[in-house]
């Protein structure tokens, strides 16, 4: 990901423009890999499958839940199911945490955010998308 002072992540919150090939389009840049959507701004993700998706790997996210009231979970080409774990600290943190496939995630992001919404995704890089 092309970044300010090399530091892996955009320092605000963008759309996601295109997804795919292993990783995404956004702010006229792209990024291999997965990715962290935050109010902090858009980090790389170390999670390149569902099975890595844990409490432990959204450490980012569950930092910043004061800025965040849904988080979408995008779980590759298909939904998945979150771990009891991950849903269970969204409920105890007052989050609603939604798991789907990662482009219903990067969409359903994406119209959040453009109406201002507290929105977070972390989003699981895919080959197939859009």
């Amino acid at each position: 990901m092309t970044s300010q002072e090399g530091s892996g992540f955009l320092k605000y919150q963008v759309p996601i423009d295109a997804y795919g090939n292993g990783g995404f389009r956004f702010a006229d840049m792209s990024h291999k890999g997965s990715l962290l959507c935050l109010p902090s701004g858009m980090h790389s993700w170390a999670v390149s499958d569902a099975s890595e998706i844990t409490h432990a790997s959204l450490e980012k996210v569950w930092a910043e839940t004061d800025q965040i009231d849904v988080l979408f979970v995008g779980t590759g080409d298909q939904l998945l199911v979150l771990e009891k774990p991950i849903k269970q600290a969204g409920r105890e943190l007052n989050i609603i945490t939604e798991p789907m496939s990662t482009g219903a995630a990067a969409r359903t992001y994406n119209v959040l955010l453009g109406e201002k919404r507290a929105v977070a995704a972390a989003l699981l890089a895919v080959e197939r998308g859009k």
